[in-house]
């Protein structure tokens, strides 16, 4: 034992022979703070690479002349953005003194509606609204105005909207395969749902596990409210990459991007670019053999997976039917045919739901806990959910998945009979996403909305898709969108080398961009033109 301890000691002792006792201090204190400093480069889980190439950029940056193009091409970006929002007539800055009278109010709600030119009750456009009919409306309507005045924070003045919730929950768990201890929780939408499992994880795995610099690893293919939930709670994700030819996450890859850091593992069902299905058996496998909580992100396709084998269809295994699987996301105001702001996050039991709650003991104000990540919450959206599912019933959501995945299957089946595009990996229920190895897919997507399409883009690689829902299937409109992609892919092809021109080439351009921030800065743009309004008028 001595023998090895000279092996380690020896050079120490030589290094500091000779030396007074403040240089001793001095190099000891050096070597301690450098080996700290290697140990914590080495331990990070953002690559070297990538936090040098973003430190590279941060520095070209302040380049006065790089700085100065940057300053010039945001300013023009800016300008655009400005100029689309500042096209809707005149805006109201200053509050009515005396205020409108109801049918002034409802007639300048009209007008607001009315802006925009696209046809989505026509089925023109991709996802965004999943379900329109009059009678549903007039229902939700009824039973929004009836709650709109509840808020299930006071459980004691409205305990009818808490059952209501609870309700759903329970109904939509059972839909998941959940057991008896399945348990959840509504939210406003899919990113809160999300973001509540990231908190309850990352909470779970600090005081379970000890981790404090927790991660995420999913797929590169994964819902980007992932990475805003980890900029929010000072998580990191490790992307997976995906296989080229299935669009499904690399399970290999993902097995190795796990480490003792890593709170939680993500499979989508399905993912958004693609419509695919991550193989969630093998992710809830991993999650078993390394006991790290496996979430499944079904928020875009989750109310038709759970009726497509009751719609003739055969689906992978992707619920808590699984062992291993612990969390789901489901929306339900998208196949769910909810009104807006409505969506569920289940557990498969309470100990990672307990994780999602805040809880404050020693506030002046009381005792005071919440659930997500609001305190008082709209009772309205709660009721109008609970009136919705339970109007459709378990037969009125099987007949509207059947139509809509038949439409789905017959837009994939068509457009890969359509040379000169292809079809990203094999669509699991409603999204197809297709691209081109033989001209700028882009174009085809600003052809085809001269024609009053409104399509998703995709990058990296360049794509677009189309979110099929219930407008689609109504007759005629399938057959308008795969004849009309058919012709413009024909003209393309007339001059396949032409680059792409307008809004549409932002989406080229940006792929090529290294700096990243750069892009950050642009999309900052066209949200500030989201809250567009005159300095003066």
């Amino acid at each position: 034992m001595s023998e090895h301890l000279k092996l380690v000691t020896g050079p120490v002792d030589r290094a500091l022979a000779g030396k007074a006792p403040w240089q001793i201090v001095a190099i000891t204190t050096s070597t301690v703070l450098g080996t700290i400093w290697l140990w914590n480069l080495l331990a990070e889980d953002e690559s070297l690479y990538s936090r040098l190439k973003r430190r590279f950029f941060k520095l070209a940056r302040r380049i006065p002349s790089v700085r100065q193009k940057i300053e010039t091409e945001i300013a023009k970006i800016n300008d655009g953005f400005t100029k689309d929002a500042a096209q809707y007539g005149q805006f109201i800055t200053v509050l009515p003194q005396g205020g409108l009278r109801q049918d002034e109010v409802l007639q300048k709600v009209d007008e607001y509606l009315a802006l925009g030119h696209y046809k989505w009750k026509e089925g023109f456009i991709s996802g965004a609204v999943y379900y329109y009919n009059p009678d549903l409306v007039k229902l939700v309507t009824e039973v929004y105005g009836k709650a709109s005045y509840t808020n299930p924070l006071h459980v004691d003045v409205f305990p009818g909207i808490c059952k209501m919730e609870a309700e759903v929950i329970r109904m939509t768990a059972m839909l998941f395969n959940g057991g008896a201890k399945a348990c959840g929780t509504m939210t406003t939408g899919g990113t809160e749902s999300i973001m509540m499992a990231c908190k309850a994880y990352r909470d779970y795995g600090r005081d379970v596990k000890g981790i404090t610099k927790p991660n995420i690893v999913l797929p590169v293919t994964a819902h980007t409210a992932f990475d805003k939930s980890a900029k929010y709670f000072g998580m990191f994700t490790k992307t997976v990459p995906v296989d080229a030819r299935t669009t499904e996450v690399d399970i290999k890859a993902m097995e190795r991007a796990i480490n003792r850091n890593t709170v939680m593992l993500v499979g989508s069902a399905p993912n958004y670019p693609y419509g695919t299905m991550d193989n969630i058996e093998a992710i809830a496998k991993l999650g078993k053999k390394y006991n790290i909580p496996v979430h499944v992100d079904a928020c875009l396709g989750g109310f038709l997976i759970i009726f497509m084998k009751r719609a003739g269809y055969q689906v992978r295994p992707f619920d808590f039917s699984l062992d291993g699987v612990t969390s789901i996301s489901a929306d339900t105001h998208k196949y769910g045919f909810t009104p807006k702001g409505s969506s569920v996050i289940l557990y498969s039991e309470k100990k990672y739901r307990h994780y999602q709650y805040t809880v404050t003991t020693d506030w002046p104000g009381g005792v005071y806990g919440s659930p997500t990540v609001n305190g008082s919450r709209a009772g309205g959206i709660i009721a109008a959910t609970w009136a919705t599912m339970m109007n459709f019933g378990l037969d009125g959501y099987v007949e509207a998945t059947k139509r809509i995945i038949d439409t789905a299957r017959y837009i994939e089946a068509q457009l890969r009979k359509i040379d000169n595009i292809y079809v990203f990996g094999t669509p699991a229920t409603s999204v197809v996403a297709i691209g081109s190895k033989d001209f700028d897919i882009f174009r085809l997507s600003s052809e085809l909305n001269s024609l009053g399409w409104n399509l998703n883009s995709l990058q990296f690689p360049s794509g677009i898709h189309i979110c099929v829902t219930y407008m689609h299937t109504q007759d005629g409109i399938a057959d308008k969108f795969v004849n009309d992609v058919r012709s413009k892919v024909a003209l393309v092809m007339k001059n396949p080398e032409k680059p792409v021109e307008g809004k549409m080439a932002i989406y080229g351009v940006a792929q090529a961009v290294p700096d990243r921030e750069v892009i950050g800065d642009f999309t900052k743009c066209f949200i500030d033109s989201m809250y567009y309004t005159p300095e003066s008028q």
